[in-house]
């Protein structure tokens, strides 16, 4: 028997030992660049991944049927070249002729809710944005509850020296505004984000940042950190690689929050996976009794009320070591 074999019993405990940590995690949602810096020659070439993974940046998810969109360092809006959608990822390329900063983002502005009609709770059909909300509401209908549903991933590369004119907010959701350049981070160095909440400063806000490529170093790095009165954080990167930073707002069942990153409702939610409380699309369907959480010595049911605003960011930064 080779040395390095344990003894079965030993892998037993070992394995049991793993699974709480793996049934804790969640999935989250990322682009991945093949490069975030570039000469700049006008001529050169991006390919990224787009994905949801347990493990940051190593697929292990159905590919989700995210649209991505892209822009020049100049502000405008870019062409995304040789789309392609496989089992468990999103490609895409970019064509960088400019020199600057470009954005890359994946959006989800949708409207999540319910009403009444012939005595019964419905819910808004998945999809339904602010601009067809009328639509999905029939005539008749009352007791309308609905909630806002905002996410986006996005991630950065420079060709030539760093431009700011793509970071100009929307003033949709949450966003990230760069104090300190999202392609000039280093090992040991500081970083500060500014993140807004519908244009507006978003302080309180729960920011976390996670190492990406663990599978083979030496374990998860998670800051946690709280944005200050002007929705500003400063992260101190301990190691380099990739990192994945997000921040969300509503209700937390999983990573990146609700609706968004990792969560139910955005861009993070697996294809076709249910919501929290039911088989609807916004989960505000009673539970049955001896269903988890709300069964019996609970009330038997889950109580409906109006939805939560839910609003996540996710991106994606490379830190020099």
């Amino acid at each position: 028997m080779h040395a390095f074999r344990k003894p079965l019993a030993s892998i037993v405990a070992i394995a049991a030992l793993l699974v709480p940590q793996l049934a804790a995690a969640a999935p989250r949602a990322w682009m991945l660049p093949s490069e975030t810096q570039f000469v700049g020659n006008g001529d050169e070439w991006l390919t990224v991944d787009a994905a949801i993974s347990t493990d940051l940046y190593y697929y292990d998810h159905p590919a989700q049927p995210w649209t991505p969109v892209a822009y020049a360092p100049d502000g405008t809006e870019l062409a995304v070249e040789n789309v392609g959608k496989g089992k468990l990822r999103l490609t895409f390329d970019l064509h960088l002729t400019q020199r600057g900063t470009y954005k890359l983002a994946i959006v989800s502005d949708g409207v999540m809710g319910s009403y009444m009609l012939g005595g019964e709770r419905k819910m808004l059909p998945r999809g339904t944005t602010t601009a067809t909300l009328a639509q999905a509401i029939p005539a008749g209908a009352t007791e309308v509850w609905t909630a806002e549903n905002n996410s986006r991933i996005e991630t950065f590369v420079t060709a030539g020296q760093p431009t700011t004119a793509v970071f100009k907010p929307v003033g949709k959701g949450i966003e990230m505004v760069p104090v300190t350049h999202p392609n000039d981070l280093a090992v040991g160095e500081s970083a500060t984000f500014q993140f807004l909440l519908d244009g507006k400063p978003a302080a309180g806000l729960a920011v976390t940042a996670v190492n990406g490529g663990v599978r083979y170093s030496d374990g998860l790095k998670q800051l946690s950190l709280t944005t200050d009165a002007e929705g500003k954080v400063t992260i101190k990167w301990p190691e380099p690689g990739m990192w994945w930073v997000s921040a969300s707002m509503g209700s937390p069942r999983s990573e990146g929050g609700p609706g968004g990153p990792g969560g139910p409702g955005g861009p993070g939610r697996p294809e076709g996976a249910g919501s929290p409380g039911g088989p609807g699309p916004q989960g505000a369907t009673p539970r049955p009794e001896g269903a988890g959480p709300g069964g019996p010595g609970e009330g038997g049911f889950r109580p409906i009320g109006p939805p939560q605003r839910r609003s996540s960011y996710a991106m994606t930064v490379e830190v020099i070591g």
